[in-house]
């Protein structure tokens, strides 16, 4: 989940006191809101206490090493200063081209060379933005933005690119405006999320750098540097610089958050859930509401998610952030085989924001569940055109070969290696998409290196599921039998991951459990992908077979 910029905040980074959702709108007063004075943090004068911050730092040595890391950090400076050049066109659709429509197979060699063209595109929307900024530096540093700079909060609420344009122009005339530089660093992460473009990074990066080194411990420039490892997933960093800048605003929201989704995405979810509630404590509002809400969802909680998400879309007020709670809300009514609460969830998402791609892709999903394939494909077409994920373009893939074409189907999948090979090279660590497309779609040996990878680095339901899987496809069931049953023991309640468990327990022998597994995972979502829940319904029928044989 991605942070939004609360922007009922003062100028020191506290709350107001009329800040945040109404109490209605906090996900459990008696949890949440009725904090001690302890709990809710140092004051703005002190640094966060060792209790609540230091204590899970996965930094060891005293407090002046970590200063001298973080001096380091700020003097080594990006190696040069970047902004966006024109925006790219979109990337054409894979496997769509309109004069060959009904006109019979595809030749050989037009398809190579479509098929090289979309991924060239890929690459070239992925980097036509590095030119240099030029700007010239003096002795000066600014603290803020005059009139022509945008704050962290408007990127929240406004057209990102534009704030993106108003920010360089503007740091062409004030290069030493250490909050520029930091802000300008957040929104290149933030249109990396929203543009599902790895190739802002390194700008991210180096903005930040900039920002540290003309103001070193910059609070915001120190949280934006978690949120880009986050997004990385680079998670133990992200744990290490939200802890820093923690050190010097306790109340930075965007710190709060990407600690948050560090612990969740280190596994560490008892961890995750306090820091949760301290987040709430100190800047209730959405950003903190929607992590609180997939915390209990991990947990196998889906009404208390639901009811948090459903709380804080009543109080969000922008379009934004509508569109992103209403998709969040959307996914996990899906998730659970809502397929008709899900698709009202993201008309509401659309009605606020008719280009949010997440929302666009969730709806797609969902139509592919209901049955309307052709609504689906046509929707998802519209998505990887410019939001080339690996998750999107699988999905596609898939339903183009339930439809029996698997050229364009294969088409879908060469785009996901593409994709992670230009995301590893901006560097964003993509073990766990590689395991998961290719143990389904590509080559199984690399797919169980991925996952064995991933899940040396951090141990959570999700790399748990991506070993089983990858362990599974290449014929180690035995080995495989433990992860899966991992993945599924918090209560999670995801119906790939009893999918998985059921064929995983189908080829370990064990057939009693793997029809248990196999039914509850058709139960939650019986549309919960476009193969594996074919496969699942032809796996039952099997062990029905075997059963009445008897």
């Amino acid at each position: 989940m991605s942070p939004r910029t609360n922007e009922n905040a003062s100028k020191d980074g506290r709350p107001r006191p009329d800040a945040g959702a109404p109490e209605d709108a906090r996900p459990d007063s008696a949890e949440s809101g009725a904090a001690s004075k302890a709990e809710a943090g140092p004051s703005s004068e002190t640094k966060a206490d060792g209790r609540d911050l230091t204590k899970a730092r996965p930094v060891s040595g005293a407090h002046a090493e970590a200063k001298a890391d973080r001096r380091d950090l700020a003097e080594a400076g990006p190696a040069s200063e970047v902004e966006p050049g024109p925006e790219p066109g979109p990337v054409p659709v894979p496997g769509r081209r309109p004069s060959a429509r009904g006109a019979g197979p595809e030749p050989a060699r037009w398809r190579v060379l479509r098929l090289t063209a979309c991924a060239a595109a890929l690459a070239v929307a992925f980097t036509g933005f590095a030119v240099a900024l030029g700007a010239k530096d003096d002795d000066r540093t600014v603290a803020m933005s005059s009139s022509p700079g945008v704050s962290a909060a408007q990127l929240a609420g406004g057209d990102l690119d534009t704030a993106v344009e108003r920010l360089q122009a503007h740091l062409k005339e004030q290069p030493k405006d250490f909050g520029s530089w930091s802000t300008l660093g957040l929104a290149y992460v933030e249109q990396a999320r929203v543009k599902g473009d790895p190739s802002r990074y390194p700008q991210a990066e180096q903005s930040l750098k900039r920002s540290l080194k003309l103001r070193p411990d910059n609070d915001p420039a120190l949280a934006g540097l978690a949120a880009l490892a986050a997004a990385r997933h680079e998670f133990e960093d992200a744990l290490r610089y939200a802890d820093w800048a923690l050190e010097e605003n306790p109340y930075s929201e965007r710190a709060l958050c990407s600690r948050v989704d560090a612990l969740v995405e280190l596994g560490r979810y008892d961890d995750a859930l306090k820091a949760v509630k301290l987040a709430d404590t100190r800047r209730p509002g959405i950003p903190v509401f929607t992590r609180y809400a997939y915390v209990y969802e991990l947990r196998g909680d889906v009404k208390t998610a639901r009811r948090v998400l459903e709380r804080a879309l009543r109080s969000a007020a922008t379009r934004g952030d509508i569109a992103y709670v209403a998709t969040q809300l959307g996914q996990l009514a899906w998730k659970q085989g809502d397929y008709k609460t899900s698709l009202d969830h993201y008309a509401r998402a659309l009605g606020a924001d008719d280009t949010y791609l997440p929302a666009l892709e969730g709806r797609a999903r969902a139509q592919a569940a209901s049955g309307d394939g052709a609504e689906a494909i046509r929707g998802l077409e519209q998505v990887v055109s410019s939001y080339p994920l690996p998750g999107p373009l699988v999905v596609l893939g898939e339903l183009y070969e339930a439809k029996g074409d698997k050229t364009r189907a294969g088409d879908q999948y060469a785009l996901v290696d593409a994709y992670t090979a230009i995301a590893r090279s901006n560097g964003v660590n993509a073990d766990l998409d590689t395991a998961l497309a290719a143990a389904d779609h590509g080559d199984t040996k690399a797919a169980l290196r991925a996952a064995e990878a991933e899940f040396e680095r951090r141990e959570t339901v999700h790399t748990a599921d991506a070993l089983a899987w990858a362990l599974h496809v290449n014929g180690r069931d035995d080995e495989a039998l433990p992860y899966a049953r991992r993945a599924t023991a918090t209560g999670y309640k995801d119906a790939t991951f009893l999918y998985h468990r059921g064929m995983v327990e189908y080829a370990a022998g064990d057939k009693k459990e793997a029809r248990t597994s196999l039914k509850a995972a058709l139960d939650l979502n019986a549309g919960f992908s476009p193969l594996g829940a074919a496969e699942a319904r032809r796996t039952l029928k099997k062990l029905q077979a075997l059963e009445t044989a008897k």
